[in-house]
């Protein structure tokens, strides 16, 4: 095994690897304890080498690892990137780039929905990984030569599949379509939500503009929280309970405790206070202040069935692109189509629109039919005889 644990010997192995046309990457890091993700190891695998960065070595400096994921010569290579990326940006201030994402490219290449690594390096290599050290604690030192081999075997098997599915990309004329995800994997913007942004993550279950209000606040203040202790967010305050202290606009201690969520001392502590101050900061902001969400459209009485009809055309058009249906379309973005011929949703712009949109819009209106084939037990599709 090849563990790197001190700066001199990491500055040699980014020297090496920035001469490289791609490096494959992959990090192990925990996160149950901490707001921001902790990174334990970052493992690095070029064409002729491949080692293992130990960030929690004593002394180690990372500038040189930050160089390489910044260096605009050297392709990125990593699997379900977008919790790797965020460790980056957040300890490095800057997106690895350029950037390739196997899991985004295996659905582009009929490997299904969000495809996991092992399922996707047995579809291209054959091999079966170990997977018995996922659950390992990455933070604990020393680290043994099981769990080192275990996290170097990540980026040994991802330069082949990235490799098989390049050229299944180029074969299919496909590279273009994976230009969307990938411009949105690099942009800074996805991995900085500001705290004043935080409540539209919550499941929220009214849409009037007080309530929303008060969330928003109370969403913000326990961001803040979360990320000046460094503590999981639930750790501040449930998502339920937030949204319960919403609903329910708590104005003292006592009404306060009245949430499932507190009890008369918690309630009057540092976090019941806190809460109430961010319930009145809410409750002083003018009208035209407050937030609002979109009424959501129902989908027109009469058009629920053409939905239907096109959740089935999605999976035939996906299954005869060899093409994931969530790259393509959400259920919400099928109620869209339904509902208008020109909706503003990705399946009809662009590539998608060819795979997928132009059929929509002709099942709509009749210019193409779906029928059973007992022969060949599946649905078909057909153009109507006029």
């Amino acid at each position: 095994m090849t563990l790197v644990t001190d700066t001199d010997s990491l500055s040699a192995l980014c020297d090496r690897l920035a001469s490289e046309r791609f490096v494959a990457v992959d990090t192990e890091f925990m996160r149950d304890k901490t707001y921001y993700a902790k990174l334990c190891l970052v493992q690095l695998a070029g064409a002729e080498e491949v080692a293992a960065v130990d960030t929690l070595a004593p002394g180690l400096d990372l500038a040189p690892l930050y160089a390489l994921m910044a260096n605009p010569d050297v392709l990125k290579v990593f699997h379900a990137a977008r919790q790797d990326v965020e460790i980056f940006v957040h300890q490095a201030d800057a997106v690895p780039a350029p950037l390739f994402d196997t899991q985004i490219a295996g659905m582009v290449c009929g490997f299904g929905d969000a495809v996991s690594y092992d399922r996707l390096v047995r579809g291209l290599t054959g091999v079966r990984l170990d997977k018995t050290s996922r659950f390992t604690d990455w933070s604990h030192r020393p680290l043994t030569s099981r769990q080192v081999d275990y996290a170097l075997a990540d980026v040994i098997h991802l330069r082949p599949a990235y490799e098989r599915l390049h050229k299944r990309l180029e074969k299919t004329g496909r590279l273009e379509w994976l230009s969307e995800e990938m411009a949105v994997l690099t942009d800074p913007k996805t991995y900085r939500v500001a705290p004043e942004d935080a409540w539209r993550r919550l499941k929220i279950r009214s849409t009037k503009p007080k309530f929303l209000t008060v969330l928003r606040e109370l969403a913000a203040w326990r961001e803040r929280e979360a990320q000046q202790r460094d503590v999981p967010r639930n750790r501040i305050l449930r998502d339920d309970a937030l949204v319960d202290v919403a609903a329910q606009l708590p104005q003292s201690p006592e009404e306060l405790a009245r949430s499932r969520a507190f009890n008369r001392e918690s309630s009057s502590g540092k976090t019941g206070r806190a809460i109430l101050e961010a319930v009145e900061r809410a409750l002083a902001l003018p009208k035209e202040e407050w937030p609002t969400l979109p009424e959501q459209a129902d989908t027109p009485q009469g058009r629920q069935p053409v939905a239907d009809l096109l959740r089935v055309l999605l999976k035939i058009k996906c299954e005869e692109s060899d093409v994931a249906p969530k790259l393509i379309a959400s259920s919400d973005d099928l109620d869209a189509i339904a509902a208008s011929d020109d909706a503003e949703v990705p399946a009809m712009r662009g590539w998608r629109r060819e795979v997928f949109g132009e059929a929509a819009l002709a099942v709509k209106h009749g210019r193409l039919g779906m029928v059973f084939d007992p022969e060949n037990d599946r649905v078909r599709l057909f153009e109507p005889q006029a």
